[in-house]
């Protein structure tokens, strides 16, 4: 018999004032497995979380944990009793107890040594032995969302929901303890549902991306497969900063001042935007007599003028003024590139490197 996976959520709907913030949202996750429910600010994403931890009531949908209903088909399981741990961006630890009582706060009605056992036990993993007796007030921010994690899991949840968790930390924390805190909650086994506006941190973390906008996933996937196969225009520009070239497909093919591009699937006369990601902008430096020959991925080279450049510490940012219509393309480039403004040079862009998707709008005339 098939293991149910440890979340299931189905159709969830929640509307306010009548318009559906959440709109028919479905996930699955497994135990062990992290999935983030990535998106813009307003998209519905904390809403999810609240409907599946119990404290906010779907108007429609089921939400299951290991295969038993919790939410919907007349069943309403109160937070308590739904095996399910909770984090957020503030912590919100108890200032008037000790860590120890933190930690130990969802686990009261365990036996005096069991309770101080596992307590201990927890403060081991997140790395604090010794700091039982703290308060929150005499901790970093990193300690205070280490206390945070082991309360969540000192009542060994089945699923872990996370609401923005690392956001209040500086960057030089937050890698250390994203990390350290996804391998203690892989060990435990826990299904883990992460909500972030991060596309960064969503990459780094997940198993699987949710990528939801308008109360709606748009987009399900392994991070790989969201970042280089997006579903749309928004999807591309919501990972990084997209390059767009407007152009008419004829017969399955697009022409645009750097050649042909294959747009299959297009009706003749329809308008399309090829899109690339800056890093995949390349900078024919042989026609500017310092680097090697174009190869035929890189299709036909077009004349761009410098108008800004800037060192952003990986790579160097430079904005073009295309000379074929005075749009503005930008290339990323590794390392230190900085020529000044009004250097000409030729850009190529990368056949295999671009995504190619209806048009918003139509073009303008003479466009």
């Amino acid at each position: 018999m098939p293991v149910p996976p440890r979340l299931t959520a189905q159709g969830l709907v929640r509307r306010f004032g009548g318009r559906a913030v959440v709109d028919d949202v479905s996930l699955t996750i497994a135990a062990g497995q992290v999935t983030c429910l990535l998106g813009p600010s307003g998209c519905g994403k904390s809403t999810t979380l609240r409907m599946i931890a119990g404290v906010e009531t779907p108007d429609a949908g089921i939400v299951a944990i290991d295969g038993q209903t919790v939410c919907g088909q007349g069943a309403q399981v109160p937070p308590e009793r739904r095996s399910v741990g909770l984090m957020f961006q503030d912590f919100a630890l108890f200032p008037h107890l000790s860590v120890a009582d933190n930690v130990g706060f969802g686990i009261v009605h365990l036996p005096g040594p069991e309770r101080r056992a596992r307590i201990g036990e927890l403060l081991e993993r997140v790395n604090l032995p010794g700091f039982a007796s703290k308060f929150p007030h005499e901790l970093s921010g990193g300690e205070q969302q280490r206390v945070a994690l082991a309360r969540a899991l000192a009542p060994r949840p089945r699923v872990m929901l996370m609401d923005e968790p690392f956001s209040g930390l500086d960057n030089r924390l937050r890698d250390g303890i994203r990390d350290a805190t996804l391998d203690l909650l892989k060990d435990t086994g826990t299904a883990v549902l992460l909500v972030t506006h991060e596309p960064d941190e969503a990459m780094r973390m997940a198993d699987e991306i949710a990528l939801m906008r308008g109360g709606r996933i748009m987009q399900r996937g392994a991070p790989y497969n969201i970042y280089n196969a997006p579903v749309d225009k928004a999807a591309a520009a919501f990972f990084s900063d997209i390059n767009v070239i407007r152009g008419v497909s004829r017969g399955a093919l697009t022409e645009t001042p750097f050649g042909a591009f294959l747009t299959p699937g297009h009706a003749d006369g329809a308008p399309v935007d090829i899109v690339i990601r800056p890093q995949h902008l390349k900078i024919d430096f042989d026609r500017a007599g310092r680097g090697p020959n174009p190869t035929p991925q890189d299709g036909t080279p077009a004349r761009g003028t410098v108008a800004r450049a800037r060192f952003l510490g990986r790579e160097s940012l430079v904005e073009f003024l295309m000379e074929f219509d005075g749009s503005t393309l930008t290339a990323a480039v590794p390392g230190v590139f900085l020529p000044r403004p009004g250097t000409v040079l030729w850009l190529m862009i990368r056949r295999d490197r671009c995504f190619v998707f209806p048009a918003a709008q139509p073009l303008s005339t003479g466009a």
